[in-house]
């Protein structure tokens, strides 16, 4: 692997950087730049082998065959417009910030515009991510390279219009929160069942699991699965006919378009010039 750089070193770049090591790559060629103190350690302790740099500089990005701008949205242009005077020699950045657009980081590089654009979600912590992944006309040819990897912790959707990473924010971005919050339903309707609350953990985590196991092993869609549990007049039955008379599902429906649409609007501010 060529030398890796990593701007920012929280919790997505630690995912992204370990799931790396793990298939293979060597620390000696990941440089991280962290200017918490505290999170240096941290990093150096998880990745011995890493270079740690305090700040962006030429020796931070020299000889670097991709930059990961791994910051949060509201720190984008500053890390940018710290990154663009050594930017000009590397081959292709890749971007994980939430919200913003490439036109506006590549203005704030100065005109830089081999940008790939990601949007993963926190299951990439632990393997099981999902990213949506955009290129730039001029990055284009740079998509394997950042499938390998964004593929370091989970899977990887290539989109053929930017506008689409407003979408994925969307379903998959801020999907896990509504699994947890299901999840949390789930478990709270065990207890006032009279459960302990850890039996009813085990039983909404064990199901939740093992649903979504079935439906991965199945070739049905998940109305068919649902179909294949719901007998007609039976308990599921009764289930299912209260939540549609509560319309969840079109209200699901709508949380994830109200999301979407927030990213787009949050893209609009960001990139808006202070």
């Amino acid at each position: 692997m060529t030398p890796i750089a990593f701007i920012g070193g929280g919790n997505m770049a630690s995912a992204i950087i370990g799931g790396l090591i793990a298939k293979g790559a060597s620390a000696s060629d990941v440089r991280i730049v962290e200017p918490l103190p505290a999170q240096r350690e941290r990093l150096a302790a998880r990745f011995p082998g890493v270079a740690l740099h305090e700040a962006c500089s030429r020796t931070a990005i020299d000889g670097t065959g991709v930059v990961v701008l791994a910051v949060k949205p509201q720190q984008m242009r500053q890390a940018a417009k710290a990154l663009a005077p050594w930017i000009a020699t590397v081959p292709w950045l890749l971007t994980i910030a939430a919200g913003v657009r490439c036109t506006d980081l590549a203005r704030w590089l100065g005109g830089y515009a081999r940008i790939v654009r990601a949007m993963p979600n926190t299951p990439a912590l632990v393997g099981a991510g999902i990213s949506g992944a955009y290129a730039m006309p001029d990055a284009r040819d740079h998509a394997a390279a950042a499938t390998e990897i964004l593929g370091a912790c989970g899977e990887v959707l290539w989109l053929d219009d930017e506008a689409s990473l407003d979408a994925v924010t969307g379903v998959s971005g801020s999907g896990p929160a509504y699994v947890f919050y299901f999840l949390e339903a789930l478990e709270r309707a065990a207890r006032e069942l009279g459960f302990s609350p850890d039996d009813a953990r085990r039983l909404a985590y064990a199901t939740f699991d093992g649903a979504i196991r079935l439906a991965r092993q199945s070739d049905d869609s998940p109305a068919t699965l649902r179909a294949n549990v719901t007998s007609k007049g039976g308990t599921t039955a009764r289930a299912i006919e209260s939540l549609d008379a509560a319309q969840v599902a079109a209200r699901v429906v709508d949380a994830v378009k109200a999301a979407a649409a927030r990213a787009t609007e949050l893209g609009e501010e960001f990139g808006r010039d202070a």
